[in-house]
């Protein structure tokens, strides 16, 4: 795998790759390997879900090469990654598929800003055959009983080793680089000091021997300014030179110069003009995570926080961006709710664990239980200061440090989460306000989650009481109904099926979609049905059938227009009288599984003009044929001719089984068009 992965890298031309693992069953991608790119940055993406709008997740969810030319680019399609790497550079994200074409996982591959917009046709063919290597392995390894799974951490490929340098040559090299002006110094991928000369340790004021192995911006105190470590994730990832200038207190200068390449970062370190323009002197921060390290997950957390719809996206974002960036093992986010601690979500902590404190009464012998009602942080360092504010706590969860942050939203506390480290934390003054300003942003968006959450519940249970929950049973007519919802939330749609039982030999069927998606769309979608379902109850005609609701809307005049077709099943003649109201025509499949589209003659919108008429079509229903009606979330698509989309349906309705209507219906909605809209599909079959 490791050899694969270098392989395609290499023959792309690319100078980095993350090969994600798609998990049988899984709805995330989980990042499994990672070439030529910082562990520190590729850790935020570990884990993409497939709906994120992320590159990889588009290529894999719709089986497709995904090319980003650059930060533009990326910016318009991307947001959330681009904000949190605004450099200049190109990718490309491709599914991992196996040789009997089963998905495997993603491949994201980086190139510096420089290059052509567009893959060339070698680097294409490459791709294409790297990820199927890819694929192939992955399958082998699954068929083996050793599937490749996610990790803890992502496997790290190194770097290229670079060319053998003759003992002669070496001491050449070492004597050209102490004769050039100024310092140098090399960083491997990392961002580690692997080199310093003798006159860049005296710039920068220290001995070489102390630094080498360090992060800069962590051994030398007034680097830790967020451009000293931004300016390194730029050449990092755009491959491209990069300069900056700090100050070495008091009163020394210093100007760096970056020169990146694929086994590291070449350093220039030179004196500043001091005359010339340099900012302030920055203050020396305390212990803790680095300053630029804290604002770049940060930037991601708020990025993708922004992006989360219900409890559940918090959580799992929270944990994706929290844990890795501030170094925790565990995490979990709690509530009060009916004088009780409710658990909301956790991760790094056993079910077992969380399972002794979820639902349990507030009190005060529970850790962290203030910060619920004070919103007051609290810090524990040791298990022995944990165990003075909380005489009864057993240590139980082998950690070693604890850090309760409130979660306020309108100036009030609406949770708390808590953050345990398996390694003693001091908890300094700089890193608890940078805590408890992450869960800050994190309090914001859980309360905007818990409010769409409600709505959604409420939206399904307004929406499941307008739609029949069961169907009839009628002897000699089988049937199969689904609903798709289009959106979460308020965003729910117009769309209603029904089946009506008339007498021992008839029944009757519609289906209709109310102009909209919101709760006037839904009631009026209740107040339709129950007057088409009023008026076929009492042997109307489809033609008056539609007439009379008709006329029913626009005495009601609710600015909603309707559309709705009406069948009458005659089950002892074999036949059906339809008629429609602007809705989209229904499909025939005969026993042959030749498929028709029904030309009924299209009446208007129900709502519009009082006194339409509505024309009916009469059609035999042959022994095993099937009637499929629809709403037009099924068909419709942006960019797809509607003709396009209803035949496509009628080929997948074609080579269906007629004898299970459940997997027939499963199968048209499986290949519907990515929902913009809701989606009802009722399919009625007349028994032998």
């Amino acid at each position: 795998m490791d050899a694969a992965m270098a392989a395609v890298v290499r023959e792309c031309g690319a100078f980095g790759g993350l090969l994600y693992v798609l998990p049988p069953g899984g709805d995330a991608l989980w990042l499994v390997l990672v070439a030529g790119v910082p562990q520190e940055i590729a850790t935020p993406w570990r884990r993409v879900a497939l709906t994120d709008p992320m590159p990889v997740a588009d290529a894999v969810r719709e089986r497709r090469l995904v090319w980003v030319g650059g930060q533009e680019e990326m910016a318009r399609r991307y947001p959330r990654p681009a904000l949190v790497l605004p450099y200049e550079f190109a990718l490309a994200a491709a599914p991992v598929v196996s040789d009997t074409a089963k998905l495997r996982g993603g491949l994201v591959l980086m190139w510096a800003g420089d290059r052509p917009d567009r893959l060339s046709p070698d680097e294409r063919d490459a791709l294409d055959s790297g990820c199927r290597r890819l694929g192939g392995l992955m399958e082998r390894a699954a068929e083996r009983g050793d599937p490749l799974l996610p990790a803890e951490r992502p496997r790290m490929l190194p770097p290229p080793s670079g060319r053998l340098v003759p003992p002669d040559e070496a001491r050449e090299v070492s004597a050209f680089v102490d004769r050039l002006p100024g310092g140098s110094c090399a960083l491997d991928t990392n961002g580690r000091i692997t080199f310093m000369t003798p006159a860049a340790a005296g710039l920068v004021g220290r001995d070489a021997a102390e630094l080498l192995g360090t992060l800069p911006w962590e051994s030398l105190p007034w680097m830790d300014v967020p451009q000293v470590e931004d300016r390194y994730r730029a050449a990092v990832v755009s491959r491209r030179p990069q300069a900056f200038t700090v100050l070495r207190p008091p009163d020394v200068w210093l100007s760096f110069e970056l020169y990146p390449d694929s086994s590291g970062v070449s350093v220039r370190i030179t004196r500043a003009d001091p005359d010339g323009d340099a900012p302030e002197s920055p203050s020396v921060p305390a212990a803790g995570p680095s300053r630029a390290t804290v604002l770049y997950h940060l930037m991601h957390l708020a990025a993708t926080l922004t992006e989360a719809v219900g409890v559940q996206d918090v959580v799992e974002q929270t944990a994706d961006q929290l844990l890795p960036a501030l170094g925790a093992r565990a995490m979990a986010l709690m509530a009060a709710e009916d004088g009780r601690l409710k658990i909301l979500g956790h991760r790094g902590y056993s079910d077992e664990v969380i399972g002794r404190f979820d639902a349990v009464p507030l009190s005060s012998d529970i850790p962290g239980s203030e910060v619920l009602t004070t919103g007051v942080p609290g810090f524990f360092p040791t298990f022995a200061d944990l165990r003075r504010e909380y005489p009864s706590t057993v240590h139980e969860d082998g950690m070693a440090s604890w850090a309760f942050l409130p979660l306020i939203a309108s100036g009030r506390p609406i949770g708390s989460i808590l953050l345990a480290y398996d390694r003693p934390r001091g908890f300094p003054p700089g890193e608890r306000a940078v805590l408890t300003s992450l869960a800050g942003l994190v309090g914001q968006a859980l309360d905007r989650a818990r409010l769409y959450d409600a709505k959604d519940h409420l939206a399904h249970r307004l929406q499941s009481a307008l739609l029949p929950h069961t169907l009839p049973r009628i002897h000699g007519l089988q049937v199969a109904a689904r609903y798709l919802p289009a959106a979460r939330g308020l965003g729910i749609g117009g769309d209603f099926y029904d089946l009506i039982r008339l007498d021992a030999h008839t029944a009757g069927a519609a289906i209709g979609d109310v102009q909209g998606h919101n709760v006037d769309a839904a009631a009026l979608m209740g107040q339709v049905r129950t007057a088409v379902h009023a008026h076929a109850t009492v042997g109307a005609s489809p033609a008056d059938v539609l007439a009379r609701t008709n006329r029913l809307l626009t005495d009601l005049d609710p600015d909603l227009f309707t559309s709705c077709v009406y069948v009458h099943l005659d089950l002892a003649a074999r036949r059906a009288c339809l008629a429609t109201a602007g809705h989209p025509r229904p499909l025939l499949r005969h026993a042959d599984g030749r498929t028709e589209l029904l030309r009924v003659t299209p009446g208007l919108l129900l709502g519009i003009e009082p006194d339409t008429v509505y024309p009916a079509l009469e059609v035999p229903l042959p022994r095993g044929s099937v009637l499929a009606l629809y709403t037009d979330g099924l068909v419709e698509a942006p960019g797809v001719d509607l003709d396009d989309a209803t035949a496509a349906l009628a080929g997948l309705l074609e080579h269906a089984d007629p004898s299970d209507l459940d997997a027939m219906a499963d199968t048209l909605i499986r290949h519907s068009p990515t929902p913009g809209d809701d989606i009802a599909l009722l399919l009625i079959r007349l028994g032998d």
